[in-house]
């Protein structure tokens, strides 16, 4: 008998963030028009959230070899090869 376990992440709502949090989620706001569900997946440590959309925004905004273009290509084209659809 096979068992299943899903995790299960307490993510915090934007009516619910304070400090770190809030003002990132009112920065994602003001870009985006909204929240990401994969910023509310990260809520929980805020820290870490902050250095993982840096490593992000350097990555993928920041003066490169790689057009923009080629970068968001190499990203999904990545993210596909690892079964990840976000």
């Amino acid at each position: 008998m096979m068992v299943l376990l899903m995790a299960f992440i307490r993510l915090t709502q934007p009516d619910q963030a304070d400090g770190l949090l809030a003002r990132i989620y009112s920065s994602a706001m003001q870009r985006a028009g909204r929240i990401w569900n994969i910023l509310r997946l990260q809520s929980p440590n805020p820290e870490q959230l902050r250095a993982g959309m840096m490593l992000y925004s350097s990555i993928m905004h920041k003066d490169s070899a790689l057009s923009p273009r080629l970068r968001e290509t190499l990203a999904v084209v990545v993210s596909r090869a690892n079964d990840c659809y976000y």
